[in-house]
Protein backbone atom coordinates (compact mmCIF):
# COMPACT_ATOMS: atom_id res chain seq x y z
CA UNK A 1 0.00 0.00 0.00
CA UNK A 2 1.05 3.11 -0.81
CA UNK A 3 1.91 5.93 2.52
CA UNK A 4 -1.30 8.48 2.40
CA UNK A 5 0.28 9.99 5.59
CA UNK A 6 3.34 11.40 4.13
CA UNK A 7 2.05 14.93 4.17
CA UNK A 8 -0.92 16.85 3.44
CA UNK A 9 -3.89 15.52 5.01
CA UNK A 10 -5.74 12.31 4.03
CA UNK A 11 -6.17 10.80 1.09
CA UNK A 12 -8.58 10.78 -1.27
CA UNK A 13 -10.17 8.48 -3.83
CA UNK A 14 -11.20 10.09 -6.99
CA UNK A 15 -13.47 8.66 -10.13
CA UNK A 16 -12.62 10.92 -13.16
CA UNK A 17 -15.26 9.22 -15.23
CA UNK A 18 -15.83 10.64 -19.02
CA UNK A 19 -19.55 12.47 -18.21
CA UNK A 20 -19.51 12.40 -14.56
CA UNK A 21 -16.98 12.50 -11.52
CA UNK A 22 -16.79 12.32 -8.25
CA UNK A 23 -14.85 11.81 -5.17
CA UNK A 24 -14.80 10.16 -1.83
CA UNK A 25 -12.62 9.27 1.45
CA UNK A 26 -12.34 6.42 3.84
CA UNK A 27 -14.49 7.72 7.01
CA UNK A 28 -14.55 4.92 9.90
CA UNK A 29 -14.97 1.74 8.15
CA UNK A 30 -16.63 2.86 5.00
CA UNK A 31 -16.08 5.01 2.09
CA UNK A 32 -17.68 7.65 2.02
CA UNK A 33 -18.79 10.02 -1.06
CA UNK A 34 -18.97 13.79 -0.70
CA UNK A 35 -21.16 16.21 -2.39
CA UNK A 36 -19.96 19.33 -4.13
CA UNK A 37 -21.16 23.03 -3.15
CA UNK A 38 -24.31 21.86 -4.89
CA UNK A 39 -25.25 19.24 -2.82
CA UNK A 40 -24.77 16.53 -5.58
CA UNK A 41 -22.33 13.23 -5.18
CA UNK A 42 -21.96 13.67 -8.99
CA UNK A 43 -19.90 16.31 -10.42
CA UNK A 44 -20.17 16.81 -14.12
CA UNK A 45 -16.59 16.54 -15.55
CA UNK A 46 -17.51 19.33 -17.97
CA UNK A 47 -15.34 22.71 -18.03
CA UNK A 48 -16.75 25.91 -19.41
CA UNK A 49 -14.96 29.22 -20.90
CA UNK A 50 -17.08 32.41 -20.69
CA UNK A 51 -15.36 35.65 -21.21
CA UNK A 52 -12.93 36.13 -18.08
CA UNK A 53 -15.07 33.62 -16.13
CA UNK A 54 -13.91 29.75 -16.22
CA UNK A 55 -16.78 27.32 -14.76
CA UNK A 56 -16.74 23.52 -13.92
CA UNK A 57 -19.53 20.85 -13.40
CA UNK A 58 -22.97 21.49 -12.98
CA UNK A 59 -22.44 25.20 -13.58
CA UNK A 60 -20.65 24.39 -16.94
CA UNK A 61 -23.15 22.51 -18.02
CA UNK A 62 -26.04 24.40 -17.53
CA UNK A 63 -24.81 27.15 -19.89
CA UNK A 64 -23.79 24.37 -22.50
CA UNK A 65 -26.36 25.38 -24.97
CA UNK A 66 -25.52 29.05 -24.92
CA UNK A 67 -21.78 28.74 -25.18
CA UNK A 68 -21.38 25.43 -26.86
CA UNK A 69 -17.98 25.74 -29.00
CA UNK A 70 -16.16 27.05 -25.31
CA UNK A 71 -18.08 24.34 -23.37
CA UNK A 72 -15.42 21.06 -23.20
CA UNK A 73 -16.83 17.43 -22.03
CA UNK A 74 -16.12 13.93 -22.64
CA UNK A 75 -12.03 15.57 -22.42
CA UNK A 76 -11.20 11.40 -21.10
CA UNK A 77 -11.49 10.83 -24.98
CA UNK A 78 -8.50 12.60 -25.60
CA UNK A 79 -5.90 11.75 -23.00
CA UNK A 80 -2.68 10.45 -23.76
CA UNK A 81 -4.21 10.20 -27.08
CA UNK A 82 -2.89 11.36 -30.77
CA UNK A 83 -4.89 14.11 -32.90
CA UNK A 84 -4.96 11.70 -35.41
CA UNK A 85 -6.09 8.76 -33.92
CA UNK A 86 -8.84 7.46 -35.54
CA UNK A 87 -11.14 7.48 -32.63
CA UNK A 88 -10.19 10.82 -31.67
CA UNK A 89 -11.38 12.07 -35.72
CA UNK A 90 -14.67 10.38 -35.06
CA UNK A 91 -15.26 11.98 -31.83
CA UNK A 92 -14.04 15.89 -32.82
CA UNK A 93 -17.02 15.96 -35.56
CA UNK A 94 -19.50 15.39 -32.90
CA UNK A 95 -17.96 17.70 -30.54
CA UNK A 96 -18.98 21.55 -30.91
CA UNK A 97 -15.50 22.22 -29.69
CA UNK A 98 -12.08 22.75 -31.89
CA UNK A 99 -9.39 20.73 -31.49
CA UNK A 100 -6.06 20.90 -33.28
CA UNK A 101 -2.70 19.03 -33.19
CA UNK A 102 -0.29 20.30 -30.97
CA UNK A 103 3.40 19.34 -30.13
CA UNK A 104 4.07 15.62 -31.34
CA UNK A 105 0.42 15.77 -32.69
CA UNK A 106 -1.05 16.38 -28.82
CA UNK A 107 -4.51 17.29 -29.23
CA UNK A 108 -5.00 21.01 -28.17
CA UNK A 109 -8.57 22.24 -26.81
CA UNK A 110 -9.37 25.56 -28.56
CA UNK A 111 -11.19 28.45 -26.56
CA UNK A 112 -11.96 31.72 -26.50
CA UNK A 113 -10.86 32.85 -22.69
CA UNK A 114 -9.91 36.13 -21.24
CA UNK A 115 -10.51 38.19 -24.21
CA UNK A 116 -8.11 35.50 -26.16
CA UNK A 117 -7.81 31.83 -28.15
CA UNK A 118 -6.77 30.38 -25.63
CA UNK A 119 -5.36 26.23 -26.26
CA UNK A 120 -5.31 24.13 -23.18
CA UNK A 121 -4.20 20.08 -23.16
CA UNK A 122 -6.41 17.15 -22.43
CA UNK A 123 -4.31 17.10 -19.24
CA UNK A 124 -5.34 20.47 -18.18
CA UNK A 125 -9.25 20.14 -18.38
CA UNK A 126 -8.69 16.97 -16.87
CA UNK A 127 -6.98 18.80 -14.09
CA UNK A 128 -9.49 21.17 -14.05
CA UNK A 129 -12.05 18.42 -12.98
CA UNK A 130 -9.09 16.64 -10.34
CA UNK A 131 -8.98 20.24 -8.65
CA UNK A 132 -12.86 20.46 -8.11
CA UNK A 133 -12.90 17.32 -6.67
CA UNK A 134 -9.67 18.12 -4.31
CA UNK A 135 -11.28 21.75 -3.85
CA UNK A 136 -14.98 19.30 -2.59
CA UNK A 137 -13.06 17.60 -0.38
CA UNK A 138 -11.15 20.03 1.68
CA UNK A 139 -14.45 21.94 1.92
CA UNK A 140 -15.73 18.97 3.84
CA UNK A 141 -12.53 17.51 5.64
CA UNK A 142 -11.34 21.24 6.51
CA UNK A 143 -8.34 20.35 5.14
CA UNK A 144 -5.33 20.44 2.79
CA UNK A 145 -5.68 16.87 0.92
CA UNK A 146 -2.28 16.34 -1.47
CA UNK A 147 -2.74 12.63 -1.62
CA UNK A 148 -5.53 11.15 -4.19
CA UNK A 149 -6.30 7.49 -5.42
CA UNK A 150 -7.36 7.44 -9.27
CA UNK A 151 -9.34 5.46 -10.96
CA UNK A 152 -8.49 4.76 -14.99
CA UNK A 153 -10.56 2.50 -17.33
CA UNK A 154 -8.72 -0.98 -17.51
CA UNK A 155 -7.81 -0.49 -21.24
CA UNK A 156 -5.77 2.58 -20.69
CA UNK A 157 -2.61 2.55 -22.42
CA UNK A 158 0.65 3.49 -20.54
CA UNK A 159 0.30 6.95 -22.06
CA UNK A 160 -3.16 7.04 -20.97
CA UNK A 161 -2.18 6.35 -17.16
CA UNK A 162 0.50 8.60 -17.53
CA UNK A 163 -1.48 11.55 -18.86
CA UNK A 164 -4.21 11.03 -15.93
CA UNK A 165 -0.90 11.17 -13.46
CA UNK A 166 0.46 14.33 -15.41
CA UNK A 167 -2.94 15.80 -14.78
CA UNK A 168 -3.03 14.75 -11.09
CA UNK A 169 0.01 17.12 -11.05
CA UNK A 170 -0.99 20.14 -12.72
CA UNK A 171 -4.02 19.66 -10.05
CA UNK A 172 -1.43 19.75 -7.00
CA UNK A 173 -2.15 16.04 -6.21
CA UNK A 174 0.20 13.17 -5.67
CA UNK A 175 -1.68 10.40 -7.69
CA UNK A 176 -0.17 7.86 -5.23
CA UNK A 177 -1.68 5.08 -7.22
CA UNK A 178 -3.83 4.39 -10.73
CA UNK A 179 -6.24 1.74 -10.53
CA UNK A 180 -8.18 -0.14 -12.50
CA UNK A 181 -12.00 0.73 -12.38
CA UNK A 182 -13.40 -2.83 -12.88
CA UNK A 183 -10.26 -3.84 -10.44
CA UNK A 184 -11.45 -1.10 -7.45
CA UNK A 185 -15.18 -2.20 -7.60
CA UNK A 186 -14.02 -5.72 -7.37
CA UNK A 187 -12.54 -4.61 -4.15
CA UNK A 188 -15.26 -2.82 -2.66
CA UNK A 189 -17.65 -5.53 -2.96
CA UNK A 190 -14.71 -8.20 -1.70
CA UNK A 191 -14.31 -6.21 1.27
CA UNK A 192 -17.85 -5.08 2.20
CA UNK A 193 -19.50 -8.66 1.18
CA UNK A 194 -17.12 -10.98 1.25
CA UNK A 195 -17.37 -13.61 4.68
CA UNK A 196 -13.92 -14.41 5.99
CA UNK A 197 -14.64 -18.25 6.33
CA UNK A 198 -15.85 -17.73 2.50
CA UNK A 199 -13.00 -19.72 0.40
CA UNK A 200 -12.97 -17.62 -2.62
CA UNK A 201 -14.90 -16.61 -5.24
CA UNK A 202 -14.56 -16.02 -9.20
CA UNK A 203 -16.05 -12.44 -9.82
CA UNK A 204 -16.76 -10.87 -13.31
CA UNK A 205 -17.22 -7.06 -13.29
CA UNK A 206 -18.79 -5.46 -15.95
CA UNK A 207 -18.40 -1.64 -15.77
CA UNK A 208 -20.11 0.10 -18.66
CA UNK A 209 -19.87 4.27 -18.09
CA UNK A 210 -20.19 7.35 -19.94
CA UNK A 211 -17.71 6.69 -21.93
CA UNK A 212 -15.91 3.71 -21.52
CA UNK A 213 -16.66 -0.24 -21.45
CA UNK A 214 -14.39 -2.79 -18.95
CA UNK A 215 -14.61 -6.34 -18.43
CA UNK A 216 -12.34 -7.99 -15.65
CA UNK A 217 -12.49 -11.49 -13.96
CA UNK A 218 -10.91 -12.06 -11.14
CA UNK A 219 -10.51 -14.55 -8.25
CA UNK A 220 -11.21 -12.87 -4.37
CA UNK A 221 -9.87 -14.76 -1.73
CA UNK A 222 -10.42 -13.73 1.90
CA UNK A 223 -6.67 -15.02 2.36
CA UNK A 224 -7.29 -16.16 6.07
CA UNK A 225 -3.91 -18.09 6.17
CA UNK A 226 -1.99 -14.60 6.02
CA UNK A 227 -4.08 -12.18 7.25
CA UNK A 228 -5.25 -10.37 3.80
CA UNK A 229 -7.74 -9.85 1.11
CA UNK A 230 -6.24 -11.36 -2.17
CA UNK A 231 -7.57 -9.97 -5.36
CA UNK A 232 -6.15 -11.83 -8.08
CA UNK A 233 -7.03 -10.54 -11.44
CA UNK A 234 -7.33 -13.18 -13.94
CA UNK A 235 -8.08 -11.94 -17.78
CA UNK A 236 -9.33 -7.91 -18.65
CA UNK A 237 -10.76 -6.73 -21.75
CA UNK A 238 -12.76 -3.69 -22.69
CA UNK A 239 -13.21 -0.69 -25.41
CA UNK A 240 -12.12 2.86 -24.21
CA UNK A 241 -14.49 3.72 -27.06
CA UNK A 242 -18.20 2.21 -25.67
CA UNK A 243 -20.17 4.03 -23.49
CA UNK A 244 -23.19 6.30 -22.52
CA UNK A 245 -21.81 8.42 -24.47
CA UNK A 246 -22.07 6.62 -28.01
CA UNK A 247 -25.57 5.51 -27.35
CA UNK A 248 -26.39 9.29 -27.00
CA UNK A 249 -24.81 9.84 -30.34
CA UNK A 250 -26.59 7.36 -32.35
CA UNK A 251 -29.96 8.69 -31.26
CA UNK A 252 -28.56 12.16 -32.24
CA UNK A 253 -27.62 10.89 -35.78
CA UNK A 254 -30.87 9.02 -35.65
CA UNK A 255 -32.90 12.58 -34.69
CA UNK A 256 -30.54 14.42 -37.61
CA UNK A 257 -31.81 12.49 -40.61
CA UNK A 258 -35.34 12.57 -39.31
CA UNK A 259 -35.39 16.39 -38.85
CA UNK A 260 -33.73 16.50 -42.70
CA UNK A 261 -35.89 13.66 -43.84
CA UNK A 262 -39.27 16.00 -42.67
CA UNK A 263 -37.66 19.03 -43.44
CA UNK A 264 -36.21 18.44 -47.06
CA UNK A 265 -33.01 20.70 -47.79
CA UNK A 266 -32.46 22.21 -44.34
CA UNK A 267 -29.11 21.10 -42.95
CA UNK A 268 -28.76 21.49 -39.05
CA UNK A 269 -25.37 19.41 -39.15
CA UNK A 270 -23.39 22.75 -38.62
CA UNK A 271 -25.58 23.81 -36.12
CA UNK A 272 -23.63 23.67 -32.86
CA UNK A 273 -26.41 25.22 -30.61
CA UNK A 274 -29.20 23.04 -31.70
CA UNK A 275 -26.77 20.19 -31.90
CA UNK A 276 -26.22 20.82 -27.92
CA UNK A 277 -29.79 21.14 -27.40
CA UNK A 278 -30.53 17.95 -29.70
CA UNK A 279 -27.82 16.08 -27.58
CA UNK A 280 -29.72 16.86 -24.23
CA UNK A 281 -32.72 15.98 -24.90
CA UNK A 282 -31.40 12.65 -26.40
CA UNK A 283 -29.72 11.80 -23.69
CA UNK A 284 -32.90 12.75 -21.13
CA UNK A 285 -34.77 10.90 -23.61
CA UNK A 286 -32.06 7.36 -22.91
CA UNK A 287 -32.62 7.74 -19.21
CA UNK A 288 -36.53 7.84 -19.62
CA UNK A 289 -36.38 4.39 -21.92
CA UNK A 290 -34.85 2.72 -19.17
CA UNK A 291 -37.89 2.53 -17.17
CA UNK A 292 -40.42 3.23 -20.07
CA UNK A 293 -41.29 1.63 -23.22
CA UNK A 294 -41.45 4.69 -25.77
CA UNK A 295 -40.85 8.06 -24.84
CA UNK A 296 -40.60 11.33 -27.15
CA UNK A 297 -37.81 13.82 -27.78
CA UNK A 298 -38.68 17.78 -27.90
CA UNK A 299 -36.92 20.66 -28.84
CA UNK A 300 -38.69 23.79 -29.36
CA UNK A 301 -37.37 25.82 -32.09
CA UNK A 302 -34.50 23.43 -32.92
CA UNK A 303 -33.02 25.23 -36.05
CA UNK A 304 -34.46 27.69 -38.76
CA UNK A 305 -37.29 27.94 -36.01
CA UNK A 306 -38.30 25.15 -36.83
CA UNK A 307 -39.52 22.79 -34.03
CA UNK A 308 -38.89 19.13 -33.52
CA UNK A 309 -40.68 16.19 -31.90
CA UNK A 310 -39.89 12.58 -32.34
CA UNK A 311 -41.14 9.69 -30.71
CA UNK A 312 -38.97 6.94 -30.26
CA UNK A 313 -39.37 3.68 -28.66
CA UNK A 314 -37.13 0.86 -26.24
CA UNK A 315 -36.86 -1.17 -28.79
CA UNK A 316 -35.76 1.42 -31.87
CA UNK A 317 -32.87 2.60 -29.30
CA UNK A 318 -31.82 -0.97 -29.11
CA UNK A 319 -31.12 -1.25 -32.53
CA UNK A 320 -29.47 2.05 -33.11
CA UNK A 321 -27.12 0.48 -30.68
CA UNK A 322 -27.16 -2.94 -31.28
CA UNK A 323 -23.41 -3.30 -33.17
CA UNK A 324 -22.62 -1.90 -29.87
CA UNK A 325 -24.37 -3.90 -27.59
CA UNK A 326 -22.58 -6.54 -29.78
CA UNK A 327 -19.20 -5.51 -28.70
CA UNK A 328 -20.21 -5.65 -25.11
CA UNK A 329 -20.93 -9.21 -24.83
CA UNK A 330 -17.90 -9.51 -26.97
CA UNK A 331 -15.85 -8.23 -24.79
CA UNK A 332 -17.52 -10.42 -21.97
CA UNK A 333 -16.90 -13.53 -23.90
CA UNK A 334 -13.20 -12.78 -24.78
CA UNK A 335 -12.64 -12.13 -21.12
CA UNK A 336 -13.75 -15.49 -20.47
CA UNK A 337 -11.41 -17.21 -23.05
CA UNK A 338 -8.61 -15.46 -21.86
CA UNK A 339 -8.79 -16.43 -18.51
CA UNK A 340 -9.37 -20.10 -20.04
CA UNK A 341 -12.89 -20.29 -17.69
CA UNK A 342 -16.32 -21.51 -18.35
CA UNK A 343 -18.61 -18.69 -17.52
CA UNK A 344 -20.55 -21.06 -15.08
CA UNK A 345 -18.05 -21.13 -12.85
CA UNK A 346 -18.56 -17.30 -12.11
CA UNK A 347 -19.97 -16.80 -9.46
CA UNK A 348 -20.94 -13.20 -8.93
CA UNK A 349 -21.58 -10.64 -11.33
CA UNK A 350 -21.38 -6.83 -10.35
CA UNK A 351 -22.62 -4.48 -12.58
CA UNK A 352 -20.34 -0.55 -12.62
CA UNK A 353 -21.11 2.11 -14.09
CA UNK A 354 -24.36 4.68 -15.03
CA UNK A 355 -24.71 2.48 -18.98
CA UNK A 356 -25.79 -0.15 -16.81
CA UNK A 357 -29.13 0.78 -16.13
CA UNK A 358 -29.87 -0.18 -19.80
CA UNK A 359 -32.17 -2.75 -19.73
CA UNK A 360 -30.60 -4.25 -23.09
CA UNK A 361 -27.44 -4.55 -21.18
CA UNK A 362 -28.90 -6.29 -18.25
CA UNK A 363 -30.86 -8.74 -20.30
CA UNK A 364 -28.19 -9.63 -22.71
CA UNK A 365 -26.47 -10.74 -19.15
CA UNK A 366 -28.54 -12.32 -17.62
CA UNK A 367 -29.06 -14.32 -20.82
CA UNK A 368 -25.34 -15.19 -20.99
CA UNK A 369 -25.25 -15.85 -17.57
CA UNK A 370 -28.21 -18.57 -17.84
CA UNK A 371 -30.64 -16.31 -16.01
CA UNK A 372 -28.15 -15.97 -13.03
CA UNK A 373 -28.71 -12.65 -10.67
CA UNK A 374 -26.69 -9.35 -11.22
CA UNK A 375 -25.03 -7.72 -8.23
CA UNK A 376 -26.34 -3.97 -7.87
CA UNK A 377 -25.47 -3.75 -4.47
CA UNK A 378 -22.99 -1.01 -5.97
CA UNK A 379 -24.09 2.75 -6.71
CA UNK A 380 -23.42 2.08 -10.43
CA UNK A 381 -22.58 5.51 -10.94
CA UNK A 382 -20.11 5.94 -7.92
CA UNK A 383 -16.95 4.61 -8.10
CA UNK A 384 -16.17 5.18 -4.27
CA UNK A 385 -14.26 2.29 -4.49
CA UNK A 386 -10.85 4.04 -4.96
CA UNK A 387 -10.63 5.21 -1.49
CA UNK A 388 -10.57 1.34 -0.31
CA UNK A 389 -6.57 2.19 -1.66
CA UNK A 390 -6.10 5.66 -0.20
CA UNK A 391 -4.84 3.39 3.74
CA UNK A 392 -7.25 5.37 5.52
CA UNK A 393 -8.83 2.65 6.75
CA UNK A 394 -9.24 2.58 10.73
CA UNK A 395 -9.88 -1.18 11.28
CA UNK A 396 -7.31 -2.41 9.25
CA UNK A 397 -9.93 -3.40 6.47
CA UNK A 398 -8.27 -1.15 3.62
CA UNK A 399 -4.67 -1.75 4.53
CA UNK A 400 -4.62 -5.28 4.42
CA UNK A 401 -5.18 -5.80 1.00
CA UNK A 402 -3.04 -7.62 -1.76
CA UNK A 403 -3.66 -6.44 -5.16
CA UNK A 404 -2.29 -9.10 -7.96
CA UNK A 405 -3.25 -6.76 -11.04
CA UNK A 406 -1.77 -7.89 -14.53
CA UNK A 407 -1.44 -5.51 -17.97
CA UNK A 408 -3.94 -5.05 -20.34
CA UNK A 409 -1.70 -5.04 -23.77
CA UNK A 410 1.17 -7.17 -24.89
CA UNK A 411 4.68 -5.60 -23.97
CA UNK A 412 8.13 -6.37 -25.79
CA UNK A 413 10.88 -4.94 -28.25
CA UNK A 414 11.54 -4.57 -31.54
CA UNK A 415 13.77 -7.46 -33.31
CA UNK A 416 15.44 -8.16 -36.67
CA UNK A 417 17.01 -5.94 -39.59
CA UNK A 418 15.19 -2.60 -39.05
CA UNK A 419 13.60 -3.49 -35.58
CA UNK A 420 10.41 -4.50 -38.39
CA UNK A 421 9.01 -7.08 -35.86
CA UNK A 422 8.03 -7.94 -32.02
CA UNK A 423 9.44 -9.98 -29.29
CA UNK A 424 6.62 -10.10 -27.22
CA UNK A 425 8.03 -10.58 -23.66
CA UNK A 426 5.30 -10.35 -21.55
CA UNK A 427 2.16 -11.23 -22.96
CA UNK A 428 -1.30 -9.23 -21.83
CA UNK A 429 -2.99 -10.63 -19.29
CA UNK A 430 -0.21 -11.59 -17.49
CA UNK A 431 2.59 -9.44 -14.84
CA UNK A 432 5.59 -9.19 -14.45
CA UNK A 433 8.26 -11.76 -16.99
CA UNK A 434 11.54 -12.31 -18.42
CA UNK A 435 12.94 -12.31 -21.87
CA UNK A 436 15.86 -13.09 -23.73
CA UNK A 437 17.47 -11.28 -26.51
CA UNK A 438 20.91 -11.74 -28.35
CA UNK A 439 23.21 -10.24 -30.80
CA UNK A 440 22.24 -10.12 -34.62
CA UNK A 441 26.13 -9.16 -36.26
CA UNK A 442 29.50 -10.73 -35.35
CA UNK A 443 31.07 -8.86 -32.27
CA UNK A 444 28.57 -6.51 -31.74
CA UNK A 445 28.84 -4.94 -28.50
CA UNK A 446 25.86 -2.83 -28.12
CA UNK A 447 22.13 -3.33 -28.64
CA UNK A 448 19.30 -0.83 -29.23
CA UNK A 449 16.01 -1.65 -26.97
CA UNK A 450 12.97 -0.21 -28.52
CA UNK A 451 9.98 -0.67 -26.53
CA UNK A 452 6.34 -1.32 -27.82
CA UNK A 453 3.01 -2.12 -26.40
CA UNK A 454 0.00 -3.66 -28.76
CA UNK A 455 -0.67 -6.97 -30.37
CA UNK A 456 0.45 -6.95 -33.70
CA UNK A 457 3.42 -8.86 -34.91
CA UNK A 458 4.71 -5.88 -36.48
CA UNK A 459 6.38 -3.82 -33.94
CA UNK A 460 5.72 -0.35 -36.47
CA UNK A 461 1.62 -0.87 -35.94
CA UNK A 462 2.07 -1.17 -32.06
CA UNK A 463 2.56 2.22 -29.82
CA UNK A 464 6.47 2.89 -29.07
CA UNK A 465 7.03 3.79 -25.53
CA UNK A 466 10.75 4.46 -25.63
CA UNK A 467 14.00 3.34 -26.49
CA UNK A 468 17.63 2.68 -24.25
CA UNK A 469 20.54 1.17 -25.54
CA UNK A 470 22.85 -1.54 -23.69
CA UNK A 471 26.63 -1.04 -24.16
CA UNK A 472 29.85 -2.92 -23.47
CA UNK A 473 28.97 -6.27 -24.35
CA UNK A 474 31.42 -9.16 -24.98
CA UNK A 475 32.63 -9.52 -28.42
CA UNK A 476 31.32 -12.78 -29.63
CA UNK A 477 29.55 -13.82 -33.15
CA UNK A 478 26.30 -13.14 -33.88
CA UNK A 479 23.61 -15.25 -31.61
CA UNK A 480 25.79 -16.29 -29.16
CA UNK A 481 25.97 -13.61 -26.73
CA UNK A 482 22.97 -13.49 -23.95
CA UNK A 483 21.07 -10.76 -23.23
CA UNK A 484 18.20 -10.95 -20.01
CA UNK A 485 15.57 -8.54 -20.47
CA UNK A 486 13.10 -7.99 -17.73
CA UNK A 487 9.93 -5.96 -17.61
CA UNK A 488 8.53 -4.43 -14.35
CA UNK A 489 5.31 -3.15 -14.60
CA UNK A 490 4.37 -1.33 -11.24
CA UNK A 491 1.31 -0.55 -9.09
CA UNK A 492 0.22 2.13 -11.65
CA UNK A 493 0.54 -0.07 -14.66
CA UNK A 494 3.78 2.27 -15.68
CA UNK A 495 6.43 0.07 -17.49
CA UNK A 496 10.40 -0.44 -16.34
CA UNK A 497 12.76 -2.23 -18.64
CA UNK A 498 16.26 -3.68 -17.71
CA UNK A 499 18.70 -5.38 -20.00
CA UNK A 500 21.64 -7.44 -18.71
CA UNK A 501 24.46 -9.23 -20.35
CA UNK A 502 24.92 -12.30 -18.02
CA UNK A 503 29.20 -12.38 -19.59
CA UNK A 504 29.99 -8.75 -18.88
CA UNK A 505 27.64 -7.82 -16.02
CA UNK A 506 26.96 -4.45 -17.51
CA UNK A 507 22.92 -3.24 -17.37
CA UNK A 508 21.01 -0.61 -18.82
CA UNK A 509 17.38 0.44 -17.96
CA UNK A 510 14.67 2.80 -18.73
CA UNK A 511 11.13 3.69 -17.09
CA UNK A 512 8.75 4.96 -19.58
CA UNK A 513 7.80 8.11 -18.33
CA UNK A 514 9.59 10.47 -21.17
CA UNK A 515 7.28 8.77 -24.18
CA UNK A 516 6.80 10.66 -27.09
CA UNK A 517 3.96 13.23 -26.78
CA UNK A 518 4.11 13.18 -23.13
CA UNK A 519 4.20 16.66 -21.09
CA UNK A 520 7.78 17.66 -20.04
CA UNK A 521 8.04 18.26 -16.36
CA UNK A 522 8.29 22.20 -16.96
CA UNK A 523 5.04 22.02 -18.99
CA UNK A 524 3.62 20.27 -15.63
CA UNK A 525 4.92 23.36 -13.58
CA UNK A 526 4.11 25.83 -15.69
CA UNK A 527 0.46 24.30 -16.26
CA UNK A 528 0.01 23.83 -12.17
CA UNK A 529 1.22 27.69 -11.69
CA UNK A 530 -1.50 29.12 -14.29
CA UNK A 531 -4.07 26.68 -12.78
CA UNK A 532 -3.29 28.45 -9.13
CA UNK A 533 -3.73 31.66 -10.50
CA UNK A 534 -7.05 30.71 -12.02
CA UNK A 535 -8.33 29.49 -8.56
CA UNK A 536 -6.81 32.48 -7.27
CA UNK A 537 -8.82 35.07 -9.68
CA UNK A 538 -11.83 32.80 -8.96
CA UNK A 539 -11.57 32.89 -5.20
CA UNK A 540 -11.24 37.00 -5.45
CA UNK A 541 -14.29 37.30 -7.89
CA UNK A 542 -16.39 35.16 -5.16
CA UNK A 543 -15.07 36.58 -1.90
CA UNK A 544 -12.28 39.05 -2.26
CA UNK A 545 -11.26 39.14 1.42
CA UNK A 546 -11.14 35.42 1.99
CA UNK A 547 -8.71 35.44 -1.66
CA UNK A 548 -6.94 38.28 0.02
CA UNK A 549 -5.83 36.55 3.40
CA UNK A 550 -5.20 32.97 1.51
CA UNK A 551 -2.78 34.68 -0.32
CA UNK A 552 -1.10 36.61 2.26
CA UNK A 553 -2.71 39.50 2.05
CA UNK A 554 -3.43 41.87 4.75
Amino acid sequence: MADSKGGGGPAIGIDLGTTYSCVAVWRGDRAEVIANDQGNRLTPSCVAFTGAERLIGEAAVNQVALNPCNTVFEVKRLIGRRLSDESVQEDIKLWPFKAIAGHDDRPMIVVQFNGEEKQFSAEEISSMVLAKMRETAEVYLGTTVRNAVVTVPVYFNNSQRQATIDAGAIAGLNVMRIINEPTAAAIAYGLDRMPVSDGGRTVLVFDLGGGTMDVSLLNIDPGVDIGMHIFEVKAITGDTHIGGADFDNEVVKYCQREFIRKHRKVEIRNNQKALRRLRTACEKAKRMLSSMAETTIEVDSLHGGIDFSETITRSRFQELNKHLFSKCMEAVEKCLRDAKMDKNSVQDIILVGGSTRIPKVRSMLQDFFNQKELCRSINPDEAIQASVLSGESGDGKAGDILLLDITPFSLGFGTEIGWSEMAIVVPRNTAIMDGNGTTLKDNQTRMRFPVYEGESASAKDNNLLGEFMLTGIARAPRGVASVDVTFDIDANGVLNVSAENKATGRTSSITITNHSGRLRKEEIERMAQEAERYKAKEMESRNPKQAKRTMGGK
